[in-house]
């Protein structure tokens, strides 16, 4: 994570679950409530990139247990304040980028709304990253937000390497640019499986798009999360 990224979901951290208030996002996101909790049914899982605790509340109820980890103590700070004291999780300092240090042990992983945040060029080491710290067998589910005009924060650079930017507004005023990038369904099959994934399924919501897959070569394919 850029040193302006991080800083402005530092400052952004109060504002942050406001994006999940979207009306016309509510029937996407009732699919995903549905279906990421379940998807983790007694697993032990890393949480990368946890922000607010928005997913990490609701997985908690299924999950074994969870360690959440993101870069922004801000962020964290509402997390645990917003997660009730005899929920199995515990948030901590994490990179997402240097997943070798977190120790625990796991046989799951979330990554929620992040993937959009790492620029092309270091996609595929996080998520090799990812794989060799979960390891053969673990089940993965990642998702992120599609581009809809009128719904996201237009588009307003894209970069040599094809990464593409908005310009943001915080509530006090603060102008950031933010690398928001919006892989098709095939790039993030493509991306998975470069990486070590087995059998990604990659579904596409409206507003939304969540993959699920297994690490490891010769591990059995995990159960596809299908909408209701």
């Amino acid at each position: 994570m850029t040193d302006t990224l991080l800083e402005y979901y530092r400052r952004r951290a109060a504002e942050y679950e406001r994006v999940y208030d979207k009306s016309e996002r509510q029937a996407d996101l009732q699919v995903l409530h549905a279906i990421v909790p379940a998807y983790f049914s007694q697993r032990r899982v890393l949480e990368v990139a946890c922000g607010t605790g928005y997913w990490t509340r609701p997985v908690s109820a299924c999950a074994t247990s969870i360690i959440a980890i993101d870069l922004a103590p801000e962020t964290l700070a509402i997390a645990r304040s917003q997660t009730e004291p005899d929920a199995p999780i515990e948030y901590r300092i994490g990179d997402a980028f240097d997943l070798a240090s977190i120790s625990g042990s796991f046989d799951a992983g979330l990554v929620a709304f992040w993937w959009s945040h790492v620029t092309l060029e270091t996609l595929g080491g996080f998520l090799t990253g990812l794989h060799r710290r979960l390891g053969n067998g673990a089940y993965v589910l990642v998702m992120d937000n599609r581009y809809v005009e009128g719904s996201n924060y237009p588009i307003t650079r894209t970069d040599a390497s094809g990464n593409t930017y908005q310009r943001r507004t915080l509530d006090n005023g603060a102008e950031y640019e933010v690398l928001k990038n919006f892989p098709s369904a095939a790039e993030v099959s493509r991306a998975i499986v470069d990486a070590g994934g087995i059998a990604p399924v990659v579904h596409e919501l409206s507003y939304y798009w969540y993959a699920t897959y297994v690490i490891g070569s010769g591990a059995e394919a995990a159960p596809s999360a299908t909408p209701p």
